[in-house]
């Protein structure tokens, strides 16, 4: 499987949506993200990476708040609040979800 961030972002455009499944296999489930000026995600079950694919901005994960930019990677662990705030205009992502429902152990 190749997919490279051009191809996912004119799919995504597209798509008319902000986020987009591109491939599954077993837990792993790999997105695109682009928010259009605000991110209004919740939660979610599982743990979640992201590899910024663009852009830069700061990132809220639980109670941290840092700075991110084009190839960083952000880890969030299942059911914690998180979010992009102050993000340029050409802000997307990578996102991965993987493992169990409520997230891997840390053991």
């Amino acid at each position: 499987m190749h997919i490279n961030s051009s191809n996912a972002l004119e799919k995504l455009k597209n798509a008319d949506s902000e986020f987009l499944n591109l491939f599954q296999h077993g837990s792993l489930k790999v997105e695109v993200y682009r928010p259009d000026g605000v991110d209004r995600q919740t939660p979610h079950e599982f743990d979640e990476v992201y590899v910024i694919i663009s852009g830069n901005g700061e990132f809220l994960n639980g109670t941290d708040k840092v700075l991110f930019s084009a190839g960083d990677f952000l880890f969030v662990p299942a059911g914690v609040d998180h979010r992009f705030i102050n993000f340029t205009e050409d802000f997307s992502t990578w996102v991965f979800f993987y493992g169990p429902k409520g997230g891997e152990s840390s053991k």
